[in-house]
């Protein structure tokens, strides 16, 4: 960590990048699988957060936690459990209920053909 903690911030690019830059071990294979994923939870950790210390040591300490936090979120569990992303939710089943009552209402009614 340098003296300028958000410039340091503005010059990382990947989920290596921060992992690297906040000293959190990691196992390469998980981060391959959820980068996007894990900096996105990160993101989302940060807004709880806000606002953010003024002081940069405290700052720096709060992103190392909530970004290893974010990280062990993916080694204890996968992306599809975590429903980091919106599209995760897109297609989760929903109840819908119909009495028979408003089915046989809008039934069409059959002609009687008496002979």
């Amino acid at each position: 960590m340098t003296e300028d903690f958000e410039t340091d911030l503005e010059d990382l690019v990947s989920a290596e990048d921060f992992l690297d830059y906040c000293s959190i071990a990691y196992d390469p294979s998980v981060v391959h699988v959820n980068r996007l994923h894990i900096l996105q939870r990160f993101h989302d950790y940060l807004a709880q957060a806000a606002p953010l210390p003024e002081d940069e040591a405290e700052r720096y300490r709060l992103h190392h936690d909530l970004l290893a936090a974010a990280y062990q979120d993916f080694v204890t569990s996968d992306a599809r459990t975590e429903k980091v992303f919106r599209v995760f939710h897109i297609h989760e089943p929903k109840s819908v209920s119909i009495s028979v009552e408003d089915l046989l209402g809008t039934a069409p009614v059959a002609a009687s053909h008496a002979p």
